[in-house]
């Protein structure tokens, strides 16, 4: 029995079952009670009416609105479509309808929330908003989520190659030389990985219609920023690195990265975190490189960028700390050994 059970195996046993249970609680505590928080919208009103909706809408009891007035609605509906708002209200003073301009492809979550709400506040005052939706999801995409399934698929997918590289070799933390060539294998992968997710996504399921090779450059640096970091991390702390893999990527990313539920629908917490995570970042470029003509991207390319560089430096100091110290060991050996 005592060989069957190692205490190692027993510490693996109990990683796992903290993993198993921090993916229960990082998705339900994410999930269960989503509330809007400063959704961003945009007002269109005249003068004598909008100082007056901007304090009613900012008064609502739990803050869930953030409401930046313009000037007309050419620029409500600029800022929509550049992904600086998630609703656009344009208030109509002569007449007892207004219109709610949204963009449901950019998170029909998001949009939802907005149009509950500013529909009750219109209720309120016995009006009504009529919806008109400037940037609706493709037929194939009917919920929003293909651009999260999609960043979810490439993500899992490379740190689990990384992990089948690192378990190839027999677990064992790798030298300078296989660290270089994980590292470089993860760049076709990645961009096998890529042509295979913009093929499913486009021409068999046809959910993110257009923008193929872009798709294919996104996918490539995903899986490589995921491969990269599984890479370093199991470099540096061996099979345990592969936890810490998933506990970055799937546990606390996936659940915050905005594809379920945008950021203003989380707690704190995951808010904060989610669009810092490749996940996260990964959805973002995705859903606004199909949908919105690549705008909002920049920062969510720099995210990836950081943590596909960060993984690659990690992993070769990791390895050359190591061989450095491998070096010198016998070295001092022997010097000792000749004082003796």
């Amino acid at each position: 029995m005592r060989d069957a059970v190692t205490t190692r195996s027993a510490l693996v046993m109990l990683g796992v079952l903290l993993l198993q249970l921090g993916f229960a609680l990082s998705y339900m505590g994410a999930f269960h009670a989503p509330e809007p928080h400063k959704v961003p919208i945009t007002l269109v009103a005249p003068p004598a009416v909008e100082r007056e909706m901007v304090a009613r809408l900012d008064a609502l009891p739990g803050d869930p609105l953030q409401v930046t007035p313009v000037a007309d609605r050419a620029e409500a509906r600029e800022r929509l479509l550049d992904r600086r708002t998630d609703a656009a209200l344009v208030v109509d003073p002569a007449r007892r309808t207004d219109t709610l301009l949204v963009a449901s492809a950019g998170g029909p979550s998001a949009t939802t929330a907005a149009t509950e709400i500013l529909q009750e506040v219109a209720r309120a005052q016995n009006r009504t908003i009529v919806v008109r939706d400037l940037r609706a999801p493709s037929a194939g995409d009917s919920r929003g989520l293909s651009s999260f399934y999609l960043v979810l698929s490439w993500t899992i997918g490379g740190y689990l190659a990384a992990s089948a590289l690192n378990m190839a070799a027999g677990s064992k933390k790798p030298t300078l030389r296989r660290t270089l060539v994980r590292l470089a294998a993860m760049l076709p992968y990645g961009f096998v990985s890529g042509i295979g997710g913009a093929i499913i996504v486009g021409p068999v399921l046809d959910c993110l219609p257009g923008a193929f090779w872009e798709l294919v450059g996104i996918g490539t640096l995903v899986v490589f920023a995921s491969g990269a970091v599984g890479v370093a991390l199991q470099s540096v702390a061996g099979t345990v690195g592969l936890g810490l893999t998933i506990l970055i990527f799937t546990i606390l990313g996936n659940p915050s990265s905005g594809g379920v539920y945008p950021s203003s629908l989380l707690p704190p917490f995951w808010s904060a975190i989610g669009q810092a995570l490749p996940p996260g970042a990964g959805t973002t470029v995705v859903r606004n490189t199909v949908y919105f003509d690549g705008n909002a991207t920049t920062g969510a390319l720099w995210i990836l960028g950081a943590w596909a560089f960060g993984g690659v430096v990690v992993a070769i100091l990791a390895a050359a700390l190591r061989e450095g110290r491998k070096r010198r060991g016998p070295r001092t050996d022997t010097a000792a050994a000749a004082a003796v």
